[in-house]
């Protein structure tokens, strides 16, 4: 994974209504109008931020009928694990100034 898609999914956790987004997904999947409804957000608020977390892969879209519904990813999250796991990877020694930790 490149830094621009890392970053992507950054993104979508560096607000407050998408995390808020993502809690209420976690208790499964939701559609759109209930989520409007949920966290009292107007319908083109909604669509800004669902567009941010399908982007990054956070987030799972699918269509029924005239419905959208949405719900937490599971490759998206196993991916977010992976990047996290990579990032915070301490690799060879530490050094403190000139000295071995």
């Amino acid at each position: 994974m490149n830094n621009l898609e890392t970053a992507r999914i950054f993104k979508a956790f560096c607000d407050e209504r998408r995390l808020a987004i993502i809690h209420k997904l976690q208790e499964g999947e939701r559609c759109a109008s209930d989520l409007i409804e949920e966290l009292q957000i107007g319908q083109s608020t909604l669509s800004h931020h669902m567009h941010i977390l399908c982007d990054s892969g956070v987030v799972d879209m699918r269509k029924s009928g005239k419905y959208v519904y949405y719900s937490i990813s599971e490759e998206g999250s196993n991916q977010i694990k992976e990047i996290l796991s990579a990032l915070t990877k301490i690799e060879g020694y530490r050094t403190r100034g000139n000295k071995e930790v």
